[in-house]
């Protein structure tokens, strides 16, 4: 009598090695990063450390040539680091994920293919119509990474250069208190016998905290000013000791800018900074004391304030000095780049490991929240308001 057929053979009843399931597939992105144009930008998006570990992970990143000089990373750099290096303008524009730090202006969008995702900043402000009409007619997907959450609520992107900002502005102080910049020929430091600068903080947030850590570590006196008491808590919660705080009411302040050597402008407002500092308040101030307006990118916060550049940053009124400069992080591009890049790689490598943006969008809140075009589809209420473009809500659009 035969065996009864067995419907297995006999290699598939021998243990076989378990197979996880796969829920994603990791994605690979290739990634253009153009040479920056716009004025005095020096700032690139990716270190060429951080172009090695995405190339390391199995990501392709093609650069234009000349692309890091600014902030003093040469092409040999990202070479060795394993990006393709090309002088063709076009070529890095046609990549499916192209990364910038200024939004791309209308004849680079042009240059753009169908369907690419754009992530750069979006400087609302400063855009026209027209910027998201030719983003909709390439049904382009776009982020703005000074829109991008983190897990605790923050924007990490401002918070950076905010910190970046702060600090820069006693520097700049303690440059221009010296003799050989025709200042006052005071000093930041605590000598012993001397007395202390004392420098004013207009505004209590990233900027202001991160100025008066400096100014701090440089031996000064400070004063801090904000009308959120939350905010002056959480300053010297942070800074772990006891500051003279105050709210912002025109007889104590005018008693503090009476005596300071600096005051630092970092009030920010809904559309325009709120000036805070009047004419009379500037008249009042001692002879050759220093105004460090970070707020004018924002419109100014002093009423004496007027925009200056790198070029020619200060300017003289009321036998006070100003400093003015809008983009003052361009001052230190390699630092600024350094902290955009390291916002950047955990993201787009996040992206790569959830397999492709989509996903990344549909489980990461935060990253959804720098969104502001989906395939052509405007998502942000905020643009459609300011432009009176139509909008739809991104949680219809990403289930």
């Amino acid at each position: 009598m035969s065996e009864p057929l067995s419907p297995f053979t006999k290699q598939q009843l021998l243990p076989q090695e378990e197979t996880l399931e796969i829920f994603k597939k990791k994605g690979e992105l290739f990634i253009g990063i153009p040479k920056e144009t716009a004025f005095q930008e020096k700032r690139i998006c990716l270190t060429p450390d951080a172009v090695y570990a995405l190339v390391s992970n199995g990501h392709k990143v093609l650069l234009e040539s000349g692309a890091g000089k600014g902030a003093s990373f040469s092409d040999v750099d990202y070479s060795e680091a394993g990006a393709e290096i090309t002088k063709d303008v076009a070529k890095v524009f046609s990549c499916p994920i192209i990364l910038k730090v200024e939004p791309p202006t209308i004849e680079q969008i042009k240059l753009i293919n169908p369907q690419t995702i754009l992530i750069s900043a979006l400087q609302l402000k400063t855009q026209s119509k027209k910027y998201f009409e030719l983003l909709a007619s390439k049904r382009i997907t776009a982020l703005a990474f000074e829109f991008i959450r983190d897990t605790d609520g923050s924007y990490p992107a401002v918070k950076s250069l905010s910190e970046i900002a702060g600090t820069a502005s006693v520097l700049i102080a303690a440059e221009l208190l010296s003799e050989t910049k025709n200042g006052n020929g005071l000093m930041f430091g605590n000598i012993s016998g001397v007395p202390p600068l004392e420098v004013v903080i207009l505004g209590a947030g990233t900027v202001g905290e991160y100025a008066a850590r400096s100014a701090i570590g440089l031996g000064a006196g400070i004063k801090v000013f904000d009308n959120s008491i939350t905010k002056l808590r959480q300053i010297q919660t942070n800074l772990g000791r006891t500051l003279f705080t105050s709210t912002i009411q025109p007889k104590n302040l005018l008693k503090a800018l009476k005596r300071c050597d600096v005051v630092i402008g970092a009030v920010r407002g809904t559309n325009r900074s709120p000036i805070v500092v009047t004419e009379a308040m500037v008249e009042h101030m001692k002879k050759g004391a220093i105004i460090i307006d970070v707020s004018i990118d924002m419109g100014g916060c002093f009423d004496t304030s007027e925009v200056t550049t790198h070029k020619d940053p200060t300017f003289v009124k009321h036998n006070v000095v100003h400093y003015c400069v809008p983009n003052i992080l361009a001052r230190y591009p390699k630092t600024a780049s350094i902290s955009i890049s390291n916002i950047f790689t955990p993201y787009l490598l996040k992206i790569a490991e959830d397999g492709g943006i989509e996903n990344s969008l549909r489980f990461d809140r935060g990253l959804k929240n720098g969104l502001y075009f989906y395939h052509g589809i405007l998502t942000s209420k905020s643009v459609g308001e300011w432009f009176d473009l139509k909008y739809s809500d991104v949680n219809l659009l990403i289930f």
